[in-house]
């Protein structure tokens, strides 16, 4: 097991801080009915169309179980690969144009996709002594 601090797993503080992220924004979506309209909206005019509601569901619905599995540690290997792919989707797509910085010297910049794909990726590194 990894080492641990006063018993407690700092990775594992990391994967809820990440669940939470996730969980949180896809039931967002869902409780205030936004999905079909990203679908809708956004999807179908930038090159998901007739398709952009079914892909805006699958995303959600992947990331609601996604973030279960993180916050359990389980599947990581196979999870973590599909949010990062997501992420990185979402700066190209969204994000690149705004610049770095999401507040500050900038607005809706890809710093905070930044820093979740690292934080996936450090939490599905092998580390030695780690269950996996």
């Amino acid at each position: 097991m990894m080492k641990t601090i006063n018993g407690l797993n700092p990775l594992f503080l990391i994967r809820v801080a990440i669940a939470t992220i996730f969980l949180s924004h896809s039931l967002h979506g869902v409780i205030n009915h936004t999905v079909n309209d990203f679908g809708e909206f956004y999807l179908n005019k930038v090159g998901f169309a007739p398709f952009g509601v079914y892909v805006a569901w699958a995303l959600m619905a992947f990331e609601i179980i996604g973030s279960i599995l993180i916050l359990f540690g389980k599947f990581l290997k196979y999870v973590v690969p599909v949010f990062v792919i997501i992420l990185l989707i979402g700066i190209v797509l969204v994000h690149y144009p705004d610049g770095w910085y999401v507040v500050g010297p900038g607005r809706n910049g890809m710093e905070f996709s930044f820093v979740l794909i690292i934080c996936l990726i450090a939490i599905c590194i092998p580390v030695k002594g780690r269950r996996r």
